[in-house]
């Protein structure tokens, strides 16, 4: 799946009381799952990570009674947007729009507009006249129910978001829309543009890899969910550094001072946590042991 971090839009102390021992998660026997253990580096509890997949065949989620067991032994859960705050949905109305009074139409020839909104006629059976204020990375993220083998569609986030209710865990957001719509403000909107011109023209082929990220989420294969981020040939390399690398030293610097303080279930795209500049890497160069935790 493309880097597109916003997809994936909609996460008492007992003072005389001795806190009930966390539960102990099985170690995983190779380094293929998506939840892992942080622990050390003055950590006087662990902390847990868990990788996300912004959207899923809703019969595709489930969660293992390990990950039921880490989100029960933290404290507070941390996403990428606080998404139990009406207030992120809300301002996400807005910001998805582009700035200066940029419109669709500024960003494409009249011909490949047109190609476009007969695109959103005929598959998608909206106006594009409707969407014509916003980033075209936005727009691209409607046509992702068209690549998936289902009619239900959810969010892991979302559902995690459930359970995380269920266990009265509060929930917290390691970035706030406004920043992650600054991100795409970031990439010139003609880039924007030209990938979603060039997703509608090779749907197929999108649909193809689509399928495939899927399947290797679904199985837990890290190595290759690295591989498939580096393909050139889908979503925006030139920008990994703002999709992913900066925002994953930006988070370690805050997850430092959280940690600390007590122990958090941390749930990010799962492209976040992967390659040298990826989540896993950069929290053992701070002096963290992270263990692989079994999450049949």
């Amino acid at each position: 799946m493309k880097s597109f971090p916003l997809i994936g839009l909609f996460f008492v102390m007992a003072a005389c009381h001795a806190q009930p021992a966390p539960k102990a998660i099985q170690t995983n026997t190779d380094n293929n799952t998506l939840l892992w253990e942080i622990s050390g580096n003055g950590l006087l509890k662990p902390s847990y990570l868990f990788g996300t997949f912004h959207l899923l065949c809703v019969n595709d989620i489930h969660f293992s009674n390990a990950l039921k067991s880490a989100v029960k032994n933290a404290q507070e859960v941390y996403m990428e947007l606080d998404l139990d705050d009406p207030s992120t949905i809300l301002s996400g109305m807005t910001l998805m729009n582009m700035n200066q009074g940029k419109q669709l139409k500024d960003l494409f020839s009249a011909s490949d507009y047109s190609r476009v909104a007969v695109f959103f006629k005929d598959s998608l059976h909206t106006s594009l006249t409707m969407f014509q204020k916003m980033k075209p990375a936005f727009l691209e993220a409607l046509l992702y129910p068209k690549m998936m083998p289902c009619k239900t569609i959810s969010g892991v986030e979302e559902e995690l978001l459930k359970l995380a209710k269920s266990e009265n865990k509060e929930i917290q957001g390691l970035e706030t829309m406004a920043f992650q719509s600054a991100v795409f403000d970031s990439i010139p909107y003609e880039e924007q543009a030209k990938e979603l011109l060039n997703t509608i023209d090779s749907l197929d082929r999108y649909k193809l890899y689509f399928d495939t990220m899927i399947n290797v989420y679904k199985h837990q294969q890290l190595n290759e969910i690295e591989t498939m981020f580096s393909k050139t040939e889908f979503g925006m390399n030139d920008h990994q550094d703002v999709l992913l690398n900066n925002r994953n030293k930006n988070w370690v610097i805050q997850l430092k001072k959280i940690m600390l303080q007590e122990p958090v279930f941390i749930a990010v795209g799962a492209g976040h946590l992967v390659g040298e500049k990826g989540l896993l890497a950069l929290l053992k160069k701070e002096g963290y042991t992270l263990r692989p935790l079994k999450n049949d």
